[in-house]
């Protein structure tokens, strides 16, 4: 039950209403019409700009057309007042019934209070993660990760048939630079004294490797060719490193269903060559000259005759090559192809999880995916900042496993999957990100994670002192479903109640502008309202939960604890974050 869509539904009947009656134009816009909770609460429950956005089609004066609009809005089952503020914004103020039907809801419908048909027909592709199977992922890598699931949840919990991907980056130099370091773990494991050069990967993570090759082979890799051995010693390279990937991912609870190779795009068939040739029959692929850039340097830049991608037909700053002096591909040329197979196995909307060292890649592969889909796909790049990882304030030492950064394997076996993922997500994700080891594990409210599951916690707490008091309480669903919810009158009490009801709402937005922060920032303010509620009791006793001189009130403040865990319960399995009963 989401009251912001049913008045927005409301809204929009009543502007084809008064259309009917010759009052308004027709063809007046209810799209752009939106139902919020007004920023200061005092003003009422719902908000809406209609008069704002619509008047001038509707060639009156914002005041006047919201005068109309509130005349008839007064009529509507549950409104108690409306009232227009400053130059035409409409404030509703609802019937406390209304909020404790969506209680009910809440109650009733468990896990899938919140959720909706929103996306349903609709397939999205969510590729996350990508790191480079060069070496174990670092805390940056576990911030896309987590951020990428958790879209992933929320689109799912919004009706998209979401594919959750992770391309591995298996072709280039940066793999066979991978494969020369663990050669020389190689040559180590049977008994050479080795020096890691300038340029290749230093870490202790090769070392298993080199000692797996070793095993298999034996020395007999050791007098062959650079060009005979490298494509074997590749090969077992990327898999153990996927492997290891995979084990990271799987500890910090993130799931992908498509693993796909950057290989697979040439073999068996060159697909970057078909998407290219598909590009040049529609005149966006030609040979030219680039212009010297301006200002900062383009890093792929060269003065000579090229075959460059018209992204400046869609939106580009200029054209970019496809194919390197030595005639193989450009990285952009492949991200081209794999883009354009993600549309093609039926992906309409496509997100990209990067790093925010990826900025200036942004624009390029949005001409590129609206060019690939005649502009019928949709692309989104969400640009995670960096992760600075502290230690009580101070920057953590790099890793000795890794060479020169903190695993993220590390940093989970410290803090454990909870404190990581919720607090990757207790920051917009293009903002830089301070996470303390310390901090993180604090039991105050300055932790969110630990404020926000103790708050769920403390409602089954609440549960329990409530069952030893009246220990034939029926607590399930239905019967708290049941419960005289208009005995919860208390100011305190009816803003939880208000807070419940914009769960569905919050959820629906999260998903659609693609910030699963939205939900963490939300689970934060809902555990401090119970928190407050609770903390109240403790001064005036007759706000407490339990009430053993009145087994009906107990019954619908429980009703309204059990409408705040649920929820807390939900918004944290959106997270991947878990809701424990009890906490020390």
């Amino acid at each position: 039950m989401n009251l912001f869509d049913d008045f927005q539904r409301r809204l929009a009947a009543l502007l084809a209403r008064l259309t009917a009656e010759g009052r308004l134009p027709a063809g007046l816009d209810a799209g752009k019409v939106v139902v919020e909770p007004p920023r200061d609460p005092s003003h009422g429950d719902l908000a809406t700009n209609a008069a704002m956005v619509l008047s001038k089609d509707a060639k009156m004066n914002p005041r006047a057309l919201a005068d109309l609009l509130v005349a008839a809005l007064a009529q509507e089952p549950g409104v108690t007042d409306v009232s227009v503020a400053g130059p035409g914004f409409i404030n509703i103020r609802l019937d406390p019934t209304l909020f404790a039907d969506v209680l009910r809801a809440a109650l009733t419908q468990g896990e899938a209070f919140g959720r909706s048909t929103r996306g349903t027909g609709v397939k999205v592709n969510v590729e996350y993660v990508s790191a480079n199977p060069t070496g174990p992922m670092h805390v940056g890598h576990g911030r896309g990760a987590v951020f990428g699931d958790a879209l992933a949840n929320l689109l799912e919990a919004a009706g998209y048939d979401v594919t959750r991907e992770y391309y591995i980056n298996d072709a280039g130099a940066q793999v066979d630079v991978l494969a020369r370091s663990a050669y020389l773990r190689y040559r180590e494991a049977l008994g050479e004294t080795i020096t890691i050069p300038e340029g290749l990967y230093p870490g202790d993570y090769l070392k298993p490797v080199g000692e797996a090759l070793a095993k298999e082979v034996g020395p007999a890799l050791i007098d062959k060719p650079e060009d005979a051995w490298l494509p074997l010693v590749r090969d077992t390279a990327i898999s153990m490193m996927m492997d290891m990937i995979r084990t990271d991912l799987a500890q910090l609870g993130i799931r992908h269903e498509v693993f796909f190779s950057e290989r697979s795009l040439q073999k068996p068939v060159d697909i970057i060559a078909k998407t290219i040739a598909d590009l040049k029959a529609r005149d966006l692929v030609y040979v030219g000259r680039l212009p010297p850039p301006k200002g900062a340097p383009i890093e792929d830049w060269e003065d000579r005759e090229q075959t460059l991608f018209r992204s400046t037909a869609h939106g580009d700053d200029v054209d970019r090559p496809l194919l390197k002096s030595d005639g193989s591909y450009t990285y952009f040329a492949s991200d081209i192809a794999y883009h354009a197979d993600k549309y093609n196995r039926g992906s309409s909307i496509l997100i990209d999880v990067l790093g925010a060292d990826h900025g200036g890649y942004v624009k390029r592969m949005k001409a590129a995916v609206a060019a690939v889909t005649g502009e019928k796909g949709e692309l989104d790049c969400k640009l995670c900042q960096l992760v600075r990882l502290l230690r009580n304030g101070e920057p953590v030492k790099m890793s000795k496993r890794s060479g020169d950064f903190v695993t993220l394997r590390e940093v989970v076996d410290e803090v454990g999957k909870d404190a990581v993922r919720f607090m990757m997500l207790f920051r917009k994700n293009d903002a830089t990100l301070d996470f303390d080891l310390a901090k993180v594990i604090e039991q105050s409210k300055d932790n969110a994670v630990f404020y926000v599951q103790y708050a769920h916690a403390r409602g089954m707490s609440v549960k329990r002192q409530a069952l030893a008091a009246f220990p034939d309480l029926d607590l399930s669903a239905p019967a708290l479903a049941k419960a005289d919810l208009a005995r919860l009158a208390d100011p305190s009490e009816q803003d939880i109640l208000k807070r419940i009801s914009q769960f569905p709402r919050i959820v629906d937005a999260a998903a659609q502008a693609h910030e699963p922060h939205r939900i963490a920032f939300y689970l934060y303010d809902l555990a401090s309202d119970l928190h407050a509620l609770w903390n109240q009791g403790k001064e005036a006793p007759h706000l407490r939960f339990v009430m053993e001189n009145d087994r009906e009130l107990t019954l619908s403040r429980l009703a309204l604890v059990q409408g705040v865990t649920g929820v807390i319960a939900s918004g944290l399995a959106l997270l991947g974050v878990s809701a424990p009963d009890a906490m020390r």
